[in-house]
């Protein structure tokens, strides 16, 4: 939805790492292992992929980032990137208690053809267990096994909640939000708000409403 509304890129590290384990090139087989098991891909490679994707021309308006910064070597990395391309950002704080996000990702099929997300629960298929797109059978991702998602929860707890008092230090805004209780239009509402009170975005270009098909930085 922020995605359609700002019409800025959304950029996930963990969709251009799978992106290259399904090329079975050299970044896809040292990254196939690590996500597997739910460990951390290091940090001089996710930011080099970071660095290379926003320096392409679709990003010169803005850009939401998904999956990164997970570590406060890669935050100090983003910022110092957020500077040499003139980018303000804007921390989103989606809170969602554990056992609810355990809960959502063990229930998450994938199209493995065309990539396409749906929840058993809130966003299931037409078909039970075939995609709308393209009719391929969903399959569920190795990295939504709950021992896996617990261990990166765990891994959040160690390496990146110490990030949102980094980005407090340095002056980074940082908006909390319900990310369990509000509906999904609500809460892309609400981020579009207070992006816009924070003077990141201009109020009048995003529409007050979005199609619920489709998380901010802008320059």
């Amino acid at each position: 939805m922020l995605r359609h509304n700002l019409k800025i890129p959304h950029i996930s590290t963990g969709d251009m790492l799978r992106a290259h384990i399904a090329a079975g090139d050299e970044i896809g087989e040292q990254s196939r292992g690590l996500l597997r098991s739910g460990k951390l891909v290091s940090d001089e490679l996710v930011n080099e992929l970071v660095r290379a994707r926003i320096s392409e021309p679709d990003c010169r308006s803005g850009i939401i980032l998904d999956g990164y910064p997970r570590t406060v070597n890669q935050a100090g990395v983003l910022l110092d990137m957020m500077q040499q391309n003139g980018f303000r950002p804007a921390v989103i704080h989606l809170m969602v208690d554990y056992e609810k996000i355990v809960a959502r990702l063990t229930g998450r099929r994938q199209c493995p053809v065309c990539g396409t997300l749906y929840s058993l629960t809130t966003h299931p298929p037409k078909v039970e267990g075939v995609c709308d797109l393209d009719g391929a059978t969903l399959v569920p991702r190795d990295d939504d096994r709950e021992s896996v998602i617990r261990e990166r929860l765990d891994q959040y707890d160690m390496q990146t909640r110490p990030l949102l008092n980094y980005f407090r230090q340095a002056g980074v805004p940082v908006i909390k939000i319900d990310g369990a209780a509000a509906s999904p239009e609500n809460i892309m509402r609400h981020i579009s708000d207070s992006l816009a009170s924070l003077g990141l975005i201009d109020p009048s270009v995003y529409p007050r409403e979005a199609p619920a098909s489709e998380a901010g930085v802008t320059r």
